[in-house]
């Protein structure tokens, strides 16, 4: 027998148990010095349970019971004490304060992720009670713990969800527009969100989008210039002068009143003012924050304010929390320990092989990096200038690279990070390399396919996109089984592999070389820059990079292609 644990869990041993249980005790005392009560909450949950409080923070573990109950191993302690607060202790008067340190269980999120699916949580809750005061007061317990964890270097991204709530419900959009919105700062897709507002300012939607209504220009403007403000105090004023004139500033003087607290408690060189870390609407209504350390790939952890969450399970109560991994931290404050000079490091820039290599290479040299040796390394993987390291990839694992750190930033086509699902921040669409998704049959045999699918209930795909294939053929509402493929796509209708192929094509030519036929376009593809979320908020260079190569992307689009339908722009 083969023993071991299963994927995403271990055993751990003496001495880091024991360093585990000492930041773990010192962080309880700390939450226990200000007030704050231990509690423990079940590890299985009904999910229908989980799922009213709104936008589950993560895959759970799921299973049935003997009673037939779909039951959730806990992914979040939060919603367990919206419940709680809700149910048994719907009775007392607050403000309640409770502390915990849990095991959650998450699925992992993606394949490439070689990811922990069960993490220590170490947070608080406070129920009952609103204000500046008590949201600085999270924000900087969270600070204080992260220390008491060995963390130095990090950074705490602040926002409020409330400007851009003001913002569209003041707009007089359409709620599709809203939703697509909400989903594009959720998604951290600032390139969708550009054409979202371009398409709307525009006065009508690109073709495909949601219909924006009659959004008044001056909000669609201030929705999409949000998320790139970042900054300090300064960055506050700036988002003052865009929503003022608006009506909008109610949440945003709260939220000021509560930085000033932090600059008062001393957290002023650790706090960035970034709309871009809003997300989960329906989970957040104040203050959100997040801690980053420039030494690792994803947040050490994150909270804010939910004073909707418990009125899911009964009477509405102001509340407001935060959480952090335990595992994160150590292994944040580890790697400072060995490399201390992160911010003297160089910037490290995935760069994509094949098609999109010389555009690539040719766009970053025209934003003023070196780029000497990267249009001919030989069989070197990684080209090292003066500032910056060229990792290359293929355009595939380019989003891998930078998702899990490995890169700060990188170049790939849109069609790369749809199919890897990537935590990345996508910042500029860089315009080149463009081509289409289609769903391309043999010529003639659309008759045949149509009775096919009408007597099985299902159709056969072959492409090298099965994420992107799955993803559309379900919102079509059509049942399909996918035949994977690495290559030579067009093979499989002529030799009754597969009905119909789904595959990238920038003019159609091989498919009509093939006597295929183009029944209809998935999504436009074009190449992006996009970065790995803790990168972004700990090193300004990235924001600097984004913003020159956006404003020297050539500002064209590309056209369909004769005989498809239904065309995406992504």
């Amino acid at each position: 027998m083969n023993a071991v644990t299963p994927s995403g869990f271990r055993d751990v041993l003496f001495d880091e148990a024991r360093a585990r249980e000492a930041i773990a005790r010192a962080v309880q005392d700390l939450f226990a010095a200000h007030g704050y009560l231990p509690i423990e909450t079940p590890t299985l949950e009904v999910m229908d349970v989980m799922r009213a409080g709104g936008r589950m923070p993560a895959s759970p573990f799921k299973f049935f019971d003997s009673h037939d109950d779909l039951l959730a191993m806990r992914p979040d302690v939060t919603l367990q004490v919206a419940r709680m607060c809700a149910t048994r202790l719907a009775g007392e008067e607050g403000p309640l304060r409770f502390r915990y340190t849990q095991r959650v269980f998450r699925e992992a999120t993606a394949d490439y992720r070689a990811e922990a699916r069960e993490v220590t949580q170490c947070g608080v809750e406070c129920v009952g009670e609103a204000g500046p005061s008590v949201d600085a007061e999270l924000v900087a317990l969270m600070a204080e713990a992260l220390r008491l964890a060995g963390v130095e270097d990090f950074v705490l991204g602040v926002a409020t969800v409330g400007v851009l709530r003001a913002l569209l419900e003041r707009s007089g959009a359409a709620a599709p527009w809203k939703d697509a919105v909400l989903e594009s700062y959720h998604d951290s897709d600032f390139v969708a969100l550009d054409r979202l507002c371009d398409g709307a300012a525009a006065g009508a939607a690109a073709e495909g989008d949601p219909d924006a209504g009659q959004a008044a220009p001056a909000y669609v403007e201030a929705v999409k210039r949000l998320a790139r403000i970042r900054g300090g105090r300064e960055a506050i004023d700036e988002v003052r002068a865009l929503v003022a004139p608006l009506g909008c500033v109610a949440d945003l003087d709260a939220f000021e009143a509560t930085f000033a607290l932090l600059e008062e408690a001393g957290l002023a060189d650790r706090l960035l003012v970034d709309f871009s870390v809003v997300s989960s609407f329906n989970y957040y209504t104040g203050i959100v924050f997040e801690a980053f350390s420039p030494y690792l790939g994803s947040s050490l952890g994150s909270g804010g304010r939910y004073d909707r969450m418990i009125g899911a399970y009964g009477t509405e109560r102001a509340a407001a929390g935060f959480a952090f991994s335990l595992e994160q931290a150590m292994s944040a404050a580890a790697a400072e320990a060995q490399r201390p000079d992160a911010a003297e490091r160089p910037l490290r820039i995935a760069v994509p092989k094949g098609s999109l290599n010389a555009e690539a290479i040719a766009c970053l040299e025209e934003a003023g990096l070196n780029v000497e040796g990267l249009a001919n390394p030989g069989r070197a993987l990684v080209i090292s200038n003066p500032g910056v390291d060229y990792i290359i990839v293929r355009p595939s694992d380019a989003p891998v690279f930078v998702a899990l750190g490995a890169a700060d930033c990188g170049i790939c086509g849109k069609d790369s990070l749809l199919e890897a699902a990537a935590d990345v921040v996508e910042l500029a669409d860089l315009r080149f390399g463009g081509c289409r998704f289609v769903v391309a049959e043999s010529a003639g045999t659309a008759e045949a396919i149509e009775e096919r699918y009408r007597k099985l209930g299902s159709m056969r795909i072959a492409t090298k996109y099965p994420s992107i294939t799955r993803a559309h053929f379900a919102r079509r509402g059509t049942q399909v089984e996918i035949v994977y493929l690495h290559g030579n796509i067009e093979l499989a209708p002529i030799t009754g592999m597969a009905e119909r192929i789904v595959d990238i094509t920038a003019t159609g030519t091989t498919l009509r070389e093939n006597n295929l036929e183009i029944v209809e376009e998935v999504l436009a593809s074009t190449a992006r820059f996009f970065a790995n979320p803790c990168a972004l908020r700990t090193d300004d260079r990235i924001v600097g990079l984004a913003r020159t190569l956006a404003a020297n992307a050539p500002k064209h689009t590309y056209a369909p292609i004769a005989g498809a339908t239904n065309p995406a722009t992504n």
